[in-house]
């Protein structure tokens, strides 16, 4: 993951060279790129600072400006990470083995940066600037991005990634980590296959979306599961009869927004047998919640320590009632 002895500057500088050239054939192979990146840089006044292994991060780095994500193609490239956090263009911190440390790569500016953010949201239809300066949207992996920019972020664009394993931890993967006792989780996946309400709570990256999966394991082949989330990320690969829903953003003239309330009704029209909700964290725990007075049980629902205290205040208002 180094970058070598370049700074972001000279790398800007030896890109705008290949770009020159590419501009005579806007057609080439990424073979042809790479050479093209090795030859120039081999020409270049940098390369007598260069050892061979930076030589090689270098052309690596600039290949991925072209063809790739930029800095975050080579962090996105390794499995043990978790997290990626970006505090500003020149910032950027990961989460590896459970631990958090800084990376010594950057990008060479806060505008590429932004760009490469515009074209990460447009890739799922989203939107993202002054006016609407959060978004949450998902990489063609199912990463996780959360989006915020100025003003709301004094330091410059943030961007935060959450990954998720390839294959997702199932139950018996949490008991052998010693996540879950045995018994827990045979009592858990009772509830679920009865399809008793259950509700998922704690603070940020403790787990809870895997938990969630993990449950979903238990659901029986045979019947019909409707997700809901702001950014699809859940992975419920026992389900056969599985629909997926996102929410929307609006678009620039602030019209088609789609929300969370929206979908918790509309999936009550899909002859669901079960409803999960990625997370709720607003006022849609009210729909959840009157969805599940409705007699559709059986929902499996991830959410926030606030919901969950909300869920148990409405509770006790029906009980007194």
């Amino acid at each position: 993951m180094q970058t070598g002895m370049l700074s972001p500057e000279e790398l800007a500088e030896l890109r705008d060279t290949v770009r020159a050239k590419m501009a005579w054939d806007a057609n080439l192979s990424d073979e042809e790129l790479y050479r093209l990146i090795e030859d120039e840089l081999m020409r270049s006044r940098f390369m007598r600072r260069l050892t061979a292994e930076q030589f090689a991060a270098t052309v690596r780095r600039l290949f991925h400006a072209f063809r790739g994500l930029d800095a975050l193609q080579p962090l996105l490239d390794d499995p043990e990470i978790t997290e990626i956090m970006i505090n500003d263009y020149r910032e950027i911190f990961i989460e590896k083995k459970g631990k958090i440390v800084p990376v010594p790569i950057g990008f060479e500016s806060r505008e590429r940066l932004e760009d490469l953010i515009q074209a990460l949201v447009g890739r799922v239809n989203r939107m993202v600037n002054e006016t609407s300066p959060i978004v949450d949207a998902r990489l063609p992996d199912g990463s996780r991005l959360h989006v915020v920019l100025p003003p709301v972020a004094l330091k410059g664009p943030t961007v935060t990634i959450r990954r998720f394993p390839a294959k997702p931890l199932d139950m018996e993967d949490l008991v052998a980590a010693g996540a879950i006792t045995r018994e827990a989780a045979e009592f858990l996946g009772k509830l679920v296959r009865a399809r008793y309400n259950i509700f998922i709570s704690g603070g940020t990256g403790t787990g809870k979306t895997t938990f969630l999966n993990a449950l979903a394991g238990s659901i029986p082949p045979g019947e019909r599961v409707i997700t809901i989330e702001d950014a699809a990320e859940l992975q419920l690969r026992s389900v056969p009869n599985l629909v997926s829903l996102e929410t929307r953003d609006a678009n620039s003239e602030g019209k088609g927004r789609i929300g969370m309330r929206e979908l918790i009704r509309a999936s009550l029209r899909m002859r669901p047998d079960r409803i999960i909700v990625g997370e709720v964290r607003g006022a849609e725990a009210l729909d959840m919640l009157q969805a599940m007075n409705t007699g559709h049980e059986g929902r499996v629902s991830c959410m926030v320590v606030i919901t969950n205290f909300i869920y148990l205040s409405y509770t006790r208002v029906q009980y007194h009632a």
